[in-house]
């Protein structure tokens, strides 16, 4: 019995075969239209999205470049600027390989100070801050002079200002309580300045040091009081030129070997007119700020 049921169902479909075909063209021709019409539906979708996508990426490679160039245009005129102010002063001009040796090549061990500069920028709803480090490194040069170097950061254009601003401010101004500048080197990406070199370090260092703030007795204190205000004097009334210092701290206060103060840092010191009494400030400038 079973196998009539089966020789009757194999005779059906090749009975059904011959009459009406097999379905397999049908199914294929179908499957086809089906398949173009998919192949076609996606081609516009991926052209409706990739266009666009194409055409924000190449934006932002376009702004990028703009940027770039904007940048590295705005850094060489900032750079020809200093370099035109700063080399008229080539008596203080100093040799980059001179300075390199008598550091050992910068090295930690002859490192004497470090200094952090922070540039905030307010966008949109967060702060962009970029830090900025300067080094100052002990030195010996060729003729056995002690030498302190400070290496100035120079990733932005904020270091040749500090750079600008000390060589041309320290050049004109002399005052036993002010750092002397001996020298400075402009080379390539380098911005060195080249101070006497100052044993005791910062005033901060005795303060904040219980061995030896003991060395700090009250005739010192006074001692040490009075050179800041004769200096700042100087700067403020007897200088020929009006400069305020806008950075004044502890940390800035250098010590001699007898513990006399010497006003250093003067990156962001600003110019002003002999018979200026105020100014207004559009930002706030240096590490401190008077309240």
């Amino acid at each position: 019995m079973v196998l009539v049921i089966t020789w009757l169902e194999v005779n059906i479909f090749i009975l059904k075969q011959h009459l009406f075909g097999t379905n397999k063209d049908y199914i294929n021709q179908k499957s086809s239209w089906v398949y173009a019409g998919k192949s076609h539906k996606s081609k516009s979708v991926i052209t409706k999205y990739t266009v666009p996508i194409v055409v924000f990426i190449g934006l932002l490679i376009f702004i990028f470049i703009y940027l770039g160039v904007r940048k590295l245009t705005k850094h060489f005129k900032s750079e020809a600027k200093v370099d035109g102010e700063v080399r008229e002063l080539e008596s203080s001009l100093m040799d980059f390989d001179t300075i390199r040796v008598g550091t050992n090549n910068f090295s930690d061990a002859n490192k004497i100070g470090q200094a952090k500069r922070c540039r905030a920028r307010l966008l949109a709803n967060f702060t962009s801050i970029k830090h900025c480090q300067s080094f100052t490194n002990q030195a010996k040069l060729f003729n056995e002079q002690e030498v302190a170097v400070k290496r100035l950061c120079s990733i932005s254009g904020q270091g040749d200002t500090e750079f600008k601003n000390e060589v041309l401010l320290m050049s004109r101004l002399q005052h036993r309580n002010l750092v002397r500048l001996l020298g400075f080197c402009f080379e390539r990406e380098e911005r060195l300045l080249v101070y006497e070199f100052l044993p005791n370090k910062s005033l901060d260092n005795f303060l904040f040091d219980p061995i030896k703030r003991a060395h700090l007795d009250w005739k010192t204190r006074y001692k040490i009081i009075e050179g800041i205000a004769r200096g700042l004097l100087y700067l403020h009334e007897d200088s020929q030129q009006r400069i305020i210092h806008r950075d004044l701290k502890l940390s800035n206060i250098l010590l001699d070997a007898n513990l006399n103060p010497k006003i250093s840092d003067f990156g962001f010191a600003r110019l002003f007119n002999v018979d200026q009494t105020q100014v207004k400030a559009s930002k706030i400038a240096g590490t401190y700020y008077c309240p």
